[in-house]
């Protein structure tokens, strides 16, 4: 008896899963179709078929649609972080964590540099990325903390959160360089250059 009782729990967090992934894929092109604000929760819902009430139980606004991978894609730059050498500086180490992201994003080039352009289009939208990316640097700290020392000491700490910051926000940059030339230079390049200028 009990070798079966995991599995309807199993199929329907399945079942869940599958649902979301089409709100989202069925959202994100209602978004670039038409844009970000003009697109309602209710023409998704229309879209994939289900009731507007049945939509709000899986995401219960269009940011949350757009930006609910941020979480996750927080867990995977952490373990990436951890993944890096310990003799490894706090620069270098978040340099291939940020690289080991990006590459791991499930969008072609084209695709990234429409959302991305989308987000920043839409204040309600950067508002709450700079939100979850604020839970990503306090993700990251311990890491970097413990890179540069005595992870207890508070100016440690203090520096590790500086350091994060910067480096998250050099990414951002990079991003927003990489998306204002439709793809044309290079990502790591950018983020590079935008390292240099911030420790220079």
């Amino acid at each position: 008896m009990n070798s079966h009782e995991g599995r309807p729990a199993g199929l329907r967090e399945r079942t869940r899963r599958a649902v979301q992934a089409e709100i989202v894929a069925t959202a994100m092109r209602l978004f670039l179709e038409h844009g970000f604000e003009a697109t309602t929760m209710e023409q998704i819902a229309n879209d994939v078929g289900i009731s507007r009430r049945s939509l709000f139980r899986y995401f219960g606004t269009k940011e949350d649609i757009v930006l609910g991978d941020h979480a996750e894609h927080g867990l995977a730059l952490r373990a990436a972080l951890e993944a890096r050498p310990a003799d490894e500086s706090p620069w270098e180490a978040l340099r291939a964590a940020l690289k080991s992201l990006f590459e791991s994003l499930p969008y072609a080039p084209e695709e990234f540099i429409k959302i991305t352009t989308m987000l920043h289009a839409s204040p309600s939208l950067r508002a709450r990325q700079l939100e979850k990316r604020q839970q990503w640097a306090e993700l990251l700290m311990p890491d970097i903390a413990a890179r540069l020392g005595e992870a207890t000491d508070p100016m440690t700490r203090l520096r590790a959160h500086a350091l994060v910051a910067c480096a998250l926000a050099c990414s951002e940059a990079a991003t927003d360089a990489w998306v204002h030339s439709n793809g044309t230079i290079d990502m790591e390049r950018a983020y590079d250059e935008a390292v240099a200028a911030v420790r220079g």
